[in-house]
């Protein structure tokens, strides 16, 4: 069978039921007693498992199937949950998500895992066992089944209901070529018809025909016995078929039963038995994210194209052409939203990496550390989604490492032992706000100023110049630490300069903010997508650029008599704060500017906290375009991040306002 075809579907359920397995996990670390997470996981395993097998993937399917026997024991109160044992399923899920990763990269999802089997089989073996519980009331089921006591839960659960519970022998002809296969008819029947609760031998030997001719199931259906019957001996190639009916005599436990009756409903739903009722339609497909870019790249065009039609209802004077342009912009505009609404994906994408990559860290490093997390609900493009998530990891390994404190040294400051790291998203108009912040000891200043200056990052007669907020900016600079001890985890700024110019190309900023021995603060600003921006068209000449709105300050006429010059550069005060002047005309040789005339319009950029001004000749308005590379000729060209169609057919630059600000 040709699997090419079902690998990205693959690819993505894996990944649903890894996050699954995660989250579970981790619920199932704060509360050991939690049986149904113990359930989820295995589903979550048991999926896996069967899709891996099924597309060849060998190693992946093996260590699934060993995770499974552990968590079959756990579930069967067989085994304790103990830091020992949650620490090799973490690491198995570990080894899970690399093999995965390693399928999408391209390969074969093959890994060394005979370390983490080992570990597994060891801990099925009994090294880790409790005493296993009795089967008293087992006895009560007529049956040469062996069931645990959730199963046996679960059947007198259905007995109570008035379901029929069968103990089915199915014996396949002896020259049968293909018994898995007739394994499958049997089961498609028993997925129609009700519930199975236990096979012997397992489904996973008789799908690997690991069986001479004959097997056993425990079934809980609402069809009767005949009619049950004459459907199992209409598969081919099955030579006998024994049915009967199991009986239960225990009122004691019956009555415990009636009165936990949620209880087992979930437990049932939660061992994936599947129900005799009417499946619920699904109101959501799967879009590939390559089909939502060319959507969003036909509709660009169209954007373009409205441009063009509003500036030929200037110059046509027709009234119902006008009112159609108009309905016509505006439904375009709902369109734009609702695309933009398909391209969104929930931060929890990113967010969900976290807790586990919190919880080894803390205990690689010895120390306590409890995250918190809100907004995960919080969307963005997925283009910028896909660039968020390493910086992020930057930040919160930093804040591990170097921002909350020892136990021991927490204490002696009077602060819990257990640190507190808050992670949040939230919307603020056109824009996603992240923080990321600690309790910890916070950015000592003088530390920083003093390897600054040591670095020649600054001067000794700059640092008494700056702001707080200036000087927390300095641990972004490139190979700046303040470490004492660089670690495998980080010291405060390793790799933080990355941080910052990611974000920044994303056309997003980071500040920080710290009290020593309080806790420090990252906050990043993105904007909700990249592909559509609005921007102020301005004119050189007769040449028309665009400047990301997102990163202008404000727009302003002064006189020439404001403009100063300091150092052989054009300055102006700018609200009591001396900026800088660079005149685009210089930047990207459009003509020679007039270096006699009375007025400035200039427009005053950020990037963190540094001002800049662009001396510009007018300002056209404010404008929605449509980003578009430049290609692989020009995208090393100086300050221009790329170019936009106008409505009258013609290109602007877009100018790359970060590259500006001196």
């Amino acid at each position: 069978m040709d699997t090419n075809e079902y690998l990205d579907v693959f690819i993505d359920e894996s990944f649903e039921n890894l996050q699954l397995m995660n989250n579970s996990l981790l619920e199932l670390e704060s509360n050991p007693k939690e049986i149904n997470k113990v359930n989820e996981i295995f589903r979550a395993a048991h999926t896996l498992k069967g899709m891996a097998a099924t597309m060849g993937f060998n190693d992946l399917s093996k260590l699934t199937h060993q995770l499974e026997n552990v968590l079959d024991l756990i579930r069967n109160q067989e085994l304790d949950v103990t830091s020992n044992v949650l620490d090799v399923m973490f690491e198995s899920l570990e080894a899970l998500e690399t093999m995965v990763e390693d399928i999408v990269n391209g390969g074969n999802g093959q890994k060394e895992i005979q370390v983490i089997l080992d570990q597994l089989n060891k801990i099925e073996s009994g090294e880790e066992l409790s005493e296993p519980i009795s089967s008293s009331n087992t006895s009560n089921v007529q049956t040469n089944l062996n069931l645990d006591e959730f199963e046996l839960t679960v059947v007198e659960q259905a007995s109570a209901q008035g379901q029929n519970i069968f103990d089915i022998t199915i014996s396949i002809d002896e020259d049968c070529l293909l018994k898995a296969a007739r394994v499958y008819m049997v089961f498609n029947v028993f997925e129609n018809n009700g519930s199975v609760i236990k096979s012997t031998p397992t489904v996973e030997e008789l799908e690997n025909e690991e069986f001479e001719q004959t097997f056993n199931v425990l079934f809980i259906t609402d069809t009767d016995h005949d009619e049950l019957k004459k459907q199992l001996l209409n598969v081919s190639e099955i030579k006998e078929v024994t049915i009967e009916y199991v009986a239960f005599n225990d009122s004691t436990h019956q009555e415990e039963t009636e009165q936990e009756v949620s209880t087992t409903v979930e437990d049932v739903k939660e061992a994936d038995i599947t129900e005799t009722k009417k499946p619920v339609t699904s109101k959501s497909i799967r879009v590939n994210i390559e089909r939502l870019d060319a959507l969003m790249n036909l509709f660009e065009e169209m954007i373009i194209d409205r441009g063009h039609l509003e500036q030929l209802t200037h110059s046509i004077d027709h009234q119902d052409f006008k009112e159609t342009v108009e309905r016509m912009t505006r439904t375009s505009s709902e369109l734009q939203n609702v695309i933009l609404k398909m391209r969104m994906v929930a931060i929890d994408q990113v967010f969900n990496r976290f807790p586990r990559m919190v919880r080894s860290l803390s205990k690689e490093l010895g120390k306590k550390i409890e995250l918190e997390v809100t907004g995960a609900d919080t969307e963005l493009d997925r283009t910028v989604i896909d660039e968020i998530g390493d910086p992020l990891v930057h930040l919160i390994r930093n804040a591990i490492d170097h921002g909350v404190e020892m136990p021991e040294e927490r204490v002696a400051k009077g602060k819990p032992e257990t640190g507190k790291l808050f992670l949040k998203a939230y919307h603020s108009g056109n824009h996603v706000f992240v923080e990321i912040q600690d309790d910890g000891g916070g950015i000592n200043k003088e530390k920083v100023l003093q390897k600054a200056i040591q670095n020649q990052v600054i001067t000794a007669e700059d640092s008494n110049k700056l702001a707080d907020s200036q000087i927390y900016e300095l641990i972004m600079s490139s190979g700046f630490s303040t470490a004492d001890q660089i670690s495998d985890i980080s010291g405060r700024g390793v790799g933080l300069d990355v941080v910052k110019n990611t974000i920044e190309s994303l056309g997003g900023t980071i500040e920080i903010d710290s009290e020593l021995n309080y806790g420090t603060t990252f906050s990043i600003k993105l904007p909700l997508t990249l592909s559509i921006i609005t921007a102020l068209l301005v004119k050189l000449d007769d040449e028309i650029f665009a400047i990301p709105l997102s990163s202008i300050m404000e727009t302003a006429v002064i006189h020439k008599n404001e403009v100063y010059s300091a150092h052989g550069q054009e300055v102006i005060d700018f609200r009591g704060q001396i900026i800088p002047l660079v005149d685009i005309r210089d930047v990207y040789g459009v003509n020679q500017i007039n270096r006699d005339r009375e007025d400035y319009s200039i427009v005053v950029i950020r990037k963190g906290n540094r001002l800049t001004g662009l001396i510009v000749d007018s300002f056209i308005g404010q404008k929605e375009i449509v980003l578009k590379n430049l290609g692989a000729r020009l995208k090393d060209a100086y300050a221009i991040s790329g170019a936009t169609i106008l409505g009258d057919g013609e290109v602007a630059l877009i100018i790359d306002s970060n590259a500006l600000v001196k």
